[in-house]
């Protein structure tokens, strides 16, 4: 029997991915829920975008994390691909447990004063400006401070020049020569493991020192591993928590009224958590989960995906489902239950949760409260958005003091 037709996404809809995803997504959802993305060049992905789809195949053995099921298949950086969410158990297993205990929710806790003190410092700069960008000016350097002091980063390096030379491998400037960004990554990332054989301090909250002190005693990871996974913790710890900062303040923009509740000199520690939680929903700042393909062939609403065909799970998509929330459209900072899947599902659920959650909960506030009142310095549909495929996340957001 012949599979269906394979009906096309309005090309309006297709053209607008980048700035709104989410009328692509409602298409998707309504017509075809397993869809192939088919590009010049590049493997089709399978598109997947309802909620209890996603959630399930998020959990699924049949769906691999590993890029080499897919030859040809470029993943990242070149050398930077052996971490945890690239990788399938044992190896997923025994990674994963090397760096759990540096994002535990206990010791991210301890960071609270590091990071209420960090957010009034940087807002305290910008308290005569009547232009802020709420990316560059804070969003950006409190998101990487933080990772840099959970892994041990020497004070010297953490700054613009070392964020750039991360975020340069996920956004890279079209002019750019690809070879010279690795180069630079790649002799980042040599610069802190050295650091650490040197004799920087290891323990405490220097997960860095501790996975190199792993690497060379008991041999627990391979040198590729270590750069792959310093490079990660690098990013993730610090690209999803300056989307969240991001794209929440853009969604509090638009809707005042619900901004309003959060602006409160001391506003209720219920409703701030209610609100990160919806901010994550509602403009998830993970747009795609990350890699996975097929480990063996699986029929979906009629599809049939081929073992070593690429798996894209729409966790934006899944996180505006109606079936699993009501108005799904429509922000309300006190949605309860509010299961959506921003951080993942299953083992892959993302590691630094409990610190993007943490620094949503105090950096959005206090920016609210100290800014004051705000508005956007150019139209909405004029900001530019970071074209990644993973991440949704905003390139600036720059912002007027009214």
């Amino acid at each position: 029997m012949p599979s269906p037709a394979v009906p096309s996404p309005p090309p309006a809809l297709l053209a607008a991915r980048v700035r709104d995803p989410y009328p692509y997504f409602a298409w998707l959802r309504q017509h075809a829920p397993v869809h192939p993305e088919r590009r010049p060049g590049r493997p089709a992905v399978w598109q997947v975008s309802r909620y209890a789809d996603v959630r399930a195949l998020l959990t699924d053995a049949r769906l691999s994390k590993d890029p080499d099921r897919v030859p040809g298949y470029v993943a990242g950086p070149a050398g930077l691909n052996r971490h945890l969410v690239h990788a399938d158990p044992p190896d997923h297993t025994r990674l994963r447990t090397l760096v759990n205990t540096a994002f535990i929710p206990r010791r991210i806790a301890g960071l609270e004063p590091l990071i209420t003190q960090t957010a009034t410092h940087l807002l305290d700069r910008l308290e005569r400006r009547s232009h802020v960008d709420v990316i560059a000016d804070f969003a950006a350097p409190l998101t990487f401070r933080m990772i840099c002091a959970i892994l041990g980063v020497p004070q010297e390096l953490d700054d613009a020049r070392t964020r750039d030379t991360l975020m340069a491998t996920i956004a890279p400037d079209p002019g750019a020569d690809p070879a010279r960004v690795d180069d630079a990554l790649h002799a980042l990332l040599d610069v802190l493991i050295r650091d650490k054989r040197a004799g920087s301090p290891i323990g405490g909250s220097d997960l860095l020192g501790a996975l190199v002190q792993a690497s060379d005693e008991s041999g627990a990871m391979s040198e590729e591993e270590l750069r792959s996974t310093a490079y990660l913790l690098l990013l993730v710890g610090h690209d999803t928590t300056m989307n969240l900062i991001g794209n929440g303040t853009l969604a509090l923009l638009h809707h005042p009224g619900q901004a309003a509740r959060l602006t409160a000199p001391e506003p209720d520690p219920r409703l701030v958590a209610t609100a990160v939680e919806e901010l994550l929903r509602y403009d998830s700042p993970v747009r795609d989960a990350t890699f996975r393909c097929a480990a063996e062939t699986i029929t979906l609403h009629g599809r049939r995906i081929e073992a070593g065909d690429i798996v894209s799970l729409l966790i934006g998509s899944a996180n505006r489902d109606g079936t699993a929330f009501p108005d799904p459209d429509r922000l309300e900072l006190t949605r309860t239950p509010n299961d959506h899947l921003a951080f993942g599902y299953g083992p892959h659920f993302c590691i630094g949760a409990a610190l993007a959650r943490l620094e949503g909960s105090l950096a959005l506030p206090l920016l609210l409260q100290r800014l004051g009142p705000i508005s956007l310095a150019k139209p909405a549909d004029e900001l530019p958005w970071r074209p990644t495929r993973v991440m949704r996340g905003l390139a600036a957001l720059p912002v007027v003091r009214t």
